[in-house]
């Protein structure tokens, strides 16, 4: 009898733990016919996702990112379940800044349209250096990210109205930023919260500028996914996490619902600079949500990058 009520209990927390990884889909319809979107990272986890979804959708679909190999055999799978064959690669190092410009000029050159810009991919709390000295997940998940949407800004505007959605991660609550080290990269997972709350930072101020341009921008949290992001890490942490993911995390598939709902739904377009989660507008700490601080990281960043 015993071992029946333990066997029930189990069943029971595991039904419980289902249910609460639960998360809405989008269901918006609309179609992207004509439409070129352009995808960070969509050769793996909620980007790949993110890419089958917008595909199946009838959008032209540019994944970036640095591995060749890994990226054809994603091109190829996602035209498998979309059956859109008019999915393609390029090639981007977001650790790279000569790389990000250098790709920031073809996508002029090549291509005429940019409707979706989704800033996808990102670093995970690893202690690590871009090839330009910046910390990796600062340097990769913001910095990156920053340069590469500027560069692309131009072709956005021509194809008005056009839309940034950039993926964050509840995390960024844990940080705030010192504007006197945003190179912090001590403590990694601490890192990674700030490269997270500068994502939020990022596309309040990048909404501000844009106003009346017609581009709106939006920070997504995905919820927290089964993706590969272990791999850049230890054999038994990427084992422990197997386990705390499967019974905690969500889909890769679910997780992209959210960044697809930003993509495609017209109900967005009034919460333009706003954070999203579960396919709906979701609150932020008070810190995160101070213009002074945003357009602060904005020309920071652009001096980081060399822009300005």
């Amino acid at each position: 009898m015993y071992l029946l009520y333990t066997i029930l209990a189990a069943l029971l927390c595991f039904l419980v733990l289902k249910w609460l990884k639960r998360r809405r889909y989008c269901m918006d319809v609309k179609r992207l016919d004509g439409k070129t979107v352009l995808i960070t990272g969509g050769n793996a986890g909620i980007g790949k996702e993110t890419a089958v979804a917008l595909a199946l959708r009838g959008a032209r679909v540019i994944i970036a990112c640095r591995d060749e190999e890994k990226a054809k055999k994603a091109v190829r799978e996602i035209k498998a379940r979309s059956h859109n064959m008019n999915v393609l690669y390029m090639e981007v190092d977001l650790a790279n800044m000569k790389s990000i410009r250098d790709f920031g000029k073809t996508f002029l050159q090549r291509e005429k349209r940019l409707d979706i810009l989704i800033n996808n991919a990102g670093m995970p709390s690893v202690l690590d250096w871009t090839d330009d000295n910046f910390s990796m997940c600062f340097g990769v998940n913001h910095l990156g990210h920053f340069l590469l949407t500027s560069l692309l800004l131009p072709r956005l505007k021509e194809s008005s109205p056009s839309r940034v959605i950039t993926l964050t991660c509840s995390s960024y609550k844990y940080q705030k930023l010192d504007f006197q080290d945003l190179n912090y990269n001590l403590f990694p997972f601490f890192t990674y919260c700030r490269s997270k709350l500068a994502n939020i930072y990022f596309t309040q101020e990048l909404a501000r500028m844009m106003e009346g341009k017609g581009v709106t921008a939006y920070a997504v949290h995905p919820g927290y996914v089964q993706s590969n992001w272990t791999c850049h890490f230890s054999v038994l942490y990427r084992i422990v996490m197997q386990v705390v993911m499967f019974m905690f995390f969500v889909s890769c598939e679910t997780g992209a619902q959210t960044v697809v709902y930003c993509a495609v739904s017209d109900e967005v377009v009034q919460h333009n600079g706003g954070y999203f989660s579960d396919c709906r507008p979701a609150p932020l700490r008070t810190f995160a949500r101070d213009p002074g601080v945003a357009k602060k990281l904005w020309e920071a960043s652009e001096r980081l990058v060399k822009l300005a």
